[in-house]
């Protein structure tokens, strides 16, 4: 009797095949919009190459310059060093930022139409689409990993450390990505998002971490900083890219915030793409 019971209960092998099949069908989906993203960079990569000149200045002429100031607590490390996670997270947030005019190019082309279009849900459209932004993040990073070692910046090189790096990287990208097409899917127009998007870009960045401690600011901007995204990127980037340092927040709550935000913003932005066919 027992074991008519368990096997009444048991999901059988029918019912756990359907689900499988749309756990597949979504995974399909979603890296074939990913795939058609990354070919997209394939074919331009001067993009990346350039984007490295920023760093380079960043790193050179500020890091130089602010490196003589005096007093700033940064936790042991030169502030060379300390700069260079913060570049990097600048990095990549100025190039996930204007991912969402992508979009509007998608739209005026007839490319989104196709994509509404496809039986494939839109978180799945979303998912891919920031998923191919990670890999230009990762790209990105790759760059100024090695623009901070030829500076003599104190990397470390451990696999589990730039292992952990990436998925920060990977994950920020993600996150700023999928914002941007957010605020592709409210302006609608690449004049308006554009003067948003870079509105936007310097107080995310300046009111973030990464180019001095947040005990160094007012204590209103301590409150906004400790609700930026940006910050907890920078936190676990410095933790993980630099030798002997230590996190100010935690790996864990780094991790844990990132990825609620970019949940939250993925559901979001699942809901608003729609409305850019219309």
């Amino acid at each position: 009797m027992a074991m008519s019971d368990a096997s009444a209960t048991a999901p059988s092998p029918t019912a756990r095949t359907p689900r499988i099949e749309i756990i597949s069908a979504y995974a399909i989906q979603m890296w074939a919009v990913a795939g058609a993203e990354i070919t997209k960079l394939r074919h331009d990569p001067v993009e990346l190459v350039s984007r490295a000149i920023q760093p380079v200045l960043w790193l050179v002429l500020f890091g130089q310059v602010m490196g003589r100031v005096r007093g700033m607590n940064t936790g042991g490390l030169s502030y060379e060093d300390f700069l260079a996670p913060g570049i990097l997270a600048q990095s990549v947030l100025f190039a996930a930022i204007f991912y969402g005019i992508s979009a509007i190019w998608e739209r005026d082309l007839g490319i989104l139409q196709r994509y509404l279009v496809s039986p494939a849900p839109r978180s799945a459209l979303i998912i891919g689409k920031a998923i191919s932004s990670a890999v230009r993040g990762l790209v990105q990073g790759f760059i100024v990993y090695l623009i901070a070692l030829a500076l003599g910046t104190d990397i470390s090189v451990e696999p589990r450390h730039i292992l952990g790096a990436a998925v920060f990287i990977a994950l920020g990208s993600g996150l700023f990505s999928t914002f941007s097409l957010i605020i592709a899917c409210l302006v609608r127009t690449r004049e308006r998002f554009m003067g948003v998007g870079q509105f936007l870009t310097m107080p995310i960045f300046f009111a973030s971490n990464a180019i001095y401690p947040i005990d160094l600011m007012p204590r209103w901007l301590q409150v906004i900083s400790h609700g930026n995204p940006l910050t907890y990127q920078v936190d676990a980037l410095r933790t993980l890219m630099l030798r002997g340092a230590e996190s100010s927040i935690g790996l864990s709550i780094d991790f844990l915030v990132l990825m609620g935000i970019a949940v939250c913003l993925i559901a979001l932005a699942a809901r608003l793409y729609p409305r850019m066919g219309t």
